[in-house]
């Protein structure tokens, strides 16, 4: 993951460079109007922040005509995108939360988290995935848990059922060896 390396930069701003990305692969050419709508603020208000995104060298911008992201601003604004679909992937996916509330969320947490830790987010949902106790049971289970919060005999119960589950795959990925050693 890269790191967004200018400081000076928002999250207010952070937010237009992201709207202006997302509306450049939607729609191809931005206007004023556009990102007005898309972040729900007043024509003004848009225009004062171009004024400093291209100050900034962020974005291509005259007015009264359509706007462009410079490379740099396209990093960042691509950047954030990226960090928001994780974060709500992983509230949608892995928390299970309320979509509309999950993009909310995402939208607030995308400007704080670290490389480091979307990096984690990303591994933990390869891993939720992919490792043997991981998958969509495990989720559920989870899930199960959180709506009502289930007594430790469940719990128990759950981890005899995956250790009788998984000792019978240990012994089939040892057959497997065993027979391609010969």
């Amino acid at each position: 993951m890269s790191n967004i390396s200018d400081n000076s930069i928002t999250p207010t701003m952070e937010n237009y460079l992201e709207a202006i990305f997302i509306l450049s692969k939607e729609k191809g050419a931005v206007r004023v109007r556009d990102i007005a709508s898309k972040l729900d603020v007043k024509m003004p208000t848009v225009t004062n922040m171009l004024k400093t995104l291209s100050e900034r060298g962020l974005i291509d911008y005259e007015k009264y005509e359509y706007l462009d992201l410079t490379e740099k601003g396209s990093n960042v604004g691509q950047e954030i995108d990226n960090r928001h679909q994780i974060l709500r992937s992983f509230l949608t996916n892995i928390l299970k939360i309320d979509y509309d509330k999950a993009d909310e969320d995402a939208c607030k947490m995308e400007h704080a988290v670290s490389p480091a830790t979307l990096e984690a987010f990303v591994d933990f949902m390869e891993f939720i995935g992919n490792c043997p106790r991981g998958g969509a049971s495990w989720l559920d289970y989870f899930n199960e848990y959180r709506e009502h919060r289930q007594p430790k005999g469940k719990c128990l119960e759950r981890m005899k059922q995956f250790a009788q589950k998984y000792n019978a795959k240990i012994k089939e990925m040892e057959k497997i060896k065993i027979e391609g050693e010969r």
